[in-house]
């Protein structure tokens, strides 16, 4: 039912009423939002995660881990041994990706940076370790 509160003076009572009456509909709307949220299912807030309790895919053997170290002078350290130059860095990359082809696993590189080494040393030897076939190579930083 829709109530008319003010009272115009140039209006009759016995007029139409012009406006919606909006009332059932907010009533229909209501009941609607109501049985909306009490048909929703209830929201389970985890995940049911299945894992494997074998230890199959621990690792049998510890891999060889290869540290390359670009000092401040932007030199290039294999293994506490400095290179010449990025050729060397390249043959000894070179001769450990042949070793290794027999070997079912792979070293993993270690790069570690110095703070105040160039950024196109770095890429350098990236670069060298991806085109030797390397495929487990990392970057070794300190700072949190």
């Amino acid at each position: 039912m829709s109530m008319r509160l003010g009272t115009d003076p140039d209006a009759s009572d016995d007029g139409l009423m012009t406006e919606m009456n909006t009332t059932p509909l907010i009533d229909v709307m209501l009941v609607l939002l109501v049985m909306l949220i009490i048909t929703i299912p209830i929201q389970l807030h985890s995940v049911n995660m299945n894992f494997s309790q074998s230890p199959a895919n621990a690792p049998k053997t510890k891999p060889q881990i290869i540290k390359i170290d670009i000092n401040a002078s932007n030199q290039i350290v294999w293994n506490a041994e400095v290179l010449a130059d990025k050729a060397a860095l390249q043959v000894k990359l070179d001769e450990l990706a042949r070793a290794s082809a027999s070997n079912a696993e792979q070293p993993e590189i270690h790069i570690k940076p110095s703070d105040s080494a160039k950024y196109d040393n770095v890429a350098a030897v990236l670069a060298a370790a991806q085109r030797s076939g390397f495929k487990k190579i990392g970057i070794v930083s300190l700072t949190p």
